[in-house]
Formats: C-alpha cells, structure tokens, sequence
C-alpha cells in the first residue's frame, strides 16, 4: 500500500471516530424510528387533529393510558383532574419521573397541514372555542409514549422506577399543583429526579438545548378590581371615575421594572386586558385590569408583585377612596415560579447526551429569548427536594430557519395559529434522549443500546 492510500484510510477512520457519535445509527435508534413508523406517527396525528383544552383532556388521558398500561406499567387515571400517572418498576433503584403536558390551546388552527385540528370545545368557563395543538404538547404525550414503550423493552439495562406522567392543564399554568396536591409525590413513588422535554419551533431538527440554571421565568396572572362610585358622564364631579384610576395605575406599573428592579435582571408587567364601562355618558363603578408578571427570580417576582398590590391601592387613597374600596389586587391561580434546572444533574446529562448525540448536536449557551414559563417548576422546586432537568428539542428544519433569515416566510411561533413542527424529527430525536436520559440515571454504563 503507498503512502498516500495509507493516509487516505487514516483520513477515513478519523472522519468515522468523530462523525460516530453524532450520526452512528445504533440499536435504539433504528428501534425509535421503527417505533415511531409502526405505532408513533399514528399516535401523534391523532393527538394533533383532536386537541383539547387544559381540564378537559379526557379523549387524551384515556388514549395515553390505554397506551401506557400495553407496556406493562400500572397505570391510574383521574390524578389532578386528567392526569394520567404509570409506574413501570423494575427492581430496586432509584425513581426518575418523565413528564409531558397534554393539553392544547384555544385557537383557530391555519396551519394548512392535512391534519389540522378542526376541534371545538367548551372551555372551563363554559365557552365553546376553537381548540389547536399550538405548542407541540401533542408532541411531548406521543414521545412519552414511545419511551414507555422503549423502557419496557430495554428492561436489561435499567434498574428501578420509572414514574411517566402525562400531566393536565399546563397552559394555565396550574396542572402540576394539581397533581401535587391530589398525591403525586405520596401515593405514588416520589423520583429522585424529574425529566421533561419541550419541542422548540426556534431550535433546528436535530438540536438539543441543555443548560443549568434558567430553564423558564415565573409567571403570574394579576387581576385588579378598580372600584368607583358611578355617576353621569356630565357630572364627574359627583362620583368617582374607575377608568381614570386604572389609566393611573397602568402608566405607574411601567416604573416597577423601569426603577425597581436592576436594568441587569429582567422582568415583565404587561396589562393584557382592561375592561369597564358601557355607554358613552355613563361613569361606571368598577373598572378590571388583567396583568401578566414574568421573572427569572423569585425574589424579584416578590418585587413586582408587592408593587403592584402598592400602586394599585395608593392610586385608590389618591384618589380618595375609602380604605373598603380600595383596589383589589388577586393573584390568580394561572402562577408557576421560576423553573431552575439542577446543575449537577444537567452537567450529568448534558455529557451523557454529548457521548451519545455528539457534541455538534448539542446548544449549551443559548441566550433567553423570552420568557415563557413552565409549571414543571412546582415539581422541582425547592421545597420537593427534587432535582430536574428541562430541556428543548428542536422543531423546524434548518433550511426553513434559513429562508427566514434570507427574508423568506418566517417560522411560526408557538401560541400561533400557523404552528407546526416537524413530528417525526422531533419525536424522534426527544424519545431517543429521553430514554438515554433514563438509563443513564438507572442503568451501569456510557448509555444504552436497544433489544
């Protein structure tokens, strides 16, 4: 052999060590696609064309159970409302808890896809809407499925508990205390760790976005109920104006995060709705405004909140009403904290996914670009004792990200009606580090191979 074909080869076996890790197709992934191709895609479009709303996932739960207890796991329905819980125990070992959100929004899909939701539903305050799978929960429950099903196959390389969850309500931010409180972590084992993915229509097909810390910002629906005396509208002075008091309170709220909080931390007060009055030349007696508070910490969400429930009552004294009919101020149960992800286990995971996906897979600083929020945070806060992982798998194909950026049609964001992601690459890439996730935290070894 010359010299040349000598280097030609070592060139190639170089190429192939680094390229392995990251595109190498092993025993779990050909079982992954398989899976998704016999059982996962069917799944997915059924759960995308028949969404429903957060509480009334009863359609979903019944299906996600059924699929469940065929892997063996014993399965209990009705947890927090809708919520579906299934044990899979495999020995003695640690507990590690999968979770996915399953309900959908109240939105008119126009994604164009042939599989588009065409669903209404009555909402929980008794309003027929349009229901939409707008932020790939649909996703999340069918990928909870195939690492069911995965688990139960690879039962040689694991040991321990596995607690899947297919949780109700995240859109309002209010299903998992609702799980909490109706046991979650007494009647059924407590994990050790807690894992749950979102699909990212910001993130390309083939990507996993993993970092400690942020993982999500807090959030809290804020309801102030302006009280005023009514009176006619050419006679002011005899009443007490609501509309007047709440144009005070919402240019004030723009100080809270302007000059109460450092300019280095972030925060949000956005009044979303305003409602009063309904004539022309009437001065009504009530006025209510709608807030959303978002935050990535739990001291300043503290912050904002006693600041609102201060400018909110002072502009009432202001304006000279009685200490009774101040505004009232409600945080509304729609509120989840910050949602911090454990550093030592994301450190762990993070390797572990680095070994299995390649590095290049991997988005490990990626700047905050907004501040949605997640009630995964109530099953890992700090009084749970319980460390989790959050992370992001991507949803959009490269070559749409690039069109967009080359001033082309831009890729739907999520809560949109024109939303969709790419299911088979999504669930997929988030089944196969799901499971890798698991056995890493249950089972010996670098990671798993599938039977």
């Amino acid at each position: 052999m010359n010299k040349a074909a000598a280097w030609g080869l070592i060139g190639s076996a170089i190429t192939l060590v680094l390229a392995t890790p990251a595109l190498a197709q092993d025993a779990l992934g050909t079982a992954v696609a398989t899976d998704y191709d016999a059982k996962l895609e069917a799944l997915f479009l059924d759960f995308h064309a028949n969404p429903e709303l957060s509480y009334k996932e009863t359609r979903t739960a019944a299906i996600i159970a059924r699929e469940l207890r065929d892997t063996g796991a014993i399965v209990t329905e009705g947890v927090g409302g809708t919520g579906v819980v299934a044990i899979m125990k495999n020995g003695r070992g640690p507990v590690v808890m999968v979770r996915a959100d399953m309900d959908g929004l109240p939105l008119a899909e126009d994604s164009g896809l042939s599989y588009m939701s065409k669903v209404r539903q009555v909402d929980i305050d008794g309003i027929e809407k349009p229901v939409m799978h707008a932020c790939g929960h649909d996703t999340h429950i069918t990928s909870l499925i195939g690492t069911a099903r995965r688990l139960a196959a690879m039962k040689d390389q694991w040991q321990g508990t596995v607690v899947l969850v297919a949780q109700p309500g995240e859109e309002r931010i209010g299903g998992a205390p609702k799980m909490l409180a109706d046991g979650l972590f007494t009647r059924f084992p407590k994990p050790d760790y807690a894992l749950a993915f979102h699909v990212s229509s910001g993130t390309p097909v083939g990507k996993i976005e993993i970092q400690p810390g942020i993982s999500a910002s807090s959030s809290d629906s804020v309801d102030i109920i302006i009280h005023g005396i009514g009176t006619h509208g050419a006679y002011p002075h005899m009443g007490k104006d609501p509309i007047v008091m709440g144009a005070q309170i919402v240019m004030a709220l723009q100080t809270l995060v302007s000059r109460e909080i450092s300019p280095l931390t972030p925060g949000v007060v956005t009044v979303g709705a305003f409602h009063a009055g309904f004539k022309h030349n009437i001065i009504s007696d009530r006025a209510e405004l709608q807030l959303t508070v978002r935050s990535n910490d739990n001291k300043v969400r503290d912050t904002l909140i006693a600041g609102i429930r201060r400018i909110a009552e002072n502009v009432g004294r202001m304006n000279g009403m009685p200490d009774d009919k101040l505004p009232e101020v409600k945080v509304g149960f729609e509120s989840t904290p910050v949602t911090i992800n454990d550093a030592q286990l994301t450190n762990r995971i993070t390797k572990t996914f680095a070994k299995r996906f390649g590095t290049e897979a991997l988005l490990t600083n990626e700047p905050q670009t907004g501040m949605g929020a997640e009630d995964f945070a109530y099953f890992v806060a700090p009084n749970t004792d319980v460390p989790g992982l959050y992370f992001n798998v991507g949803g959009t194909p490269q070559a749409d990200i690039d069109a967009e950026k080359a001033g082309g049609p831009p890729v739907p964001a999520h809560h949109s009606p024109f939303f969709k992601i790419a299911p088979r690459e999504s669930i997929t890439l988030a089944t196969e580090a799901m499971v890798t996730a698991v056995i890493d935290l249950l089972g010996p070894g670098n990671g798993p191979t599938a039977n």
